[in-house]
């Protein structure tokens, strides 16, 4: 009698092997997000730009917007890579970096619990530099855009988008606490209490 080889994969039936192997539609998604990543990086240098070009000629108030739109740009950046290298690793193939030195930390114990977690509180930083930018800018609300030319857009701020932004921000942070708190139930249980 013959014992099966303990590093052996299971051979899987044809319909298990199909629906398994589907996950590798996956992999253009995640190349169109690399994609997205460059585009980013073309958009930060840009702004970059703008930035040391006006920075005698510009207002302080206009110099911080921009400041806060390169933040922007970085938090997303970092919104997709968590998506890609997360993703990748968690629906798609492990990417084997164990043990090499640039390996991301928040990788070694990635789920997809932690992923939507991660996400969403990305998402809560990025809209926090949203919401940031409206105050600065709301500043300028009910005057003309001829009043202060320096702010590019604020003539766009009203009050009623100030208070939706508001209350889409909050939004954002009792969803990231539901999660959180739905994944910490969800984990409490399969625990058994402690005698």
């Amino acid at each position: 009698m013959t014992t099966p080889d303990s590093n052996s994969t299971p051979r899987l039936g044809i319909l298990p092997a199909l629906i398994f192997s589907s996950r590798w539609l996956q992999v253009p998604l995640y190349l169109g997000l690399i994609v997205a990543q460059g585009v980013y990086v073309v958009l930060f240098l840009k702004e970059l730009w703008h930035l040391i070009e006006g920075a005698t000629s510009l207002s302080e108030q206009h110099m911080m917007l921009i400041v806060l739109g390169l933040i922007d740009v970085v938090m997303i950046s970092n919104l997709l890579m968590m998506v890609i290298v997360g993703g990748y690793e968690t629906f798609v193939s492990r990417l084997r970096l164990q043990d090499h030195p640039d390996q991301p930390e928040w990788l070694s114990h990635v789920n997809a619990s932690v992923l939507k977690v991660k996400l969403a509180m990305a998402i809560i930083g990025i809209s926090s530099v949203h919401l940031l930018k409206t105050f600065i800018a709301a500043g300028n609300i009910g005057l003309p855009a001829i009043a202060n030319p320096s702010l590019a857009g604020a003539d766009t701020v009203t009050s009623e988008g100030v208070m939706w932004q508001t209350i889409i921000h909050a939004v954002f942070i009792l969803s990231a606490l539901g999660i959180a708190w739905t994944d910490r139930i969800m984990l409490g249980v399969g625990k058994v209490p402690k005698a």
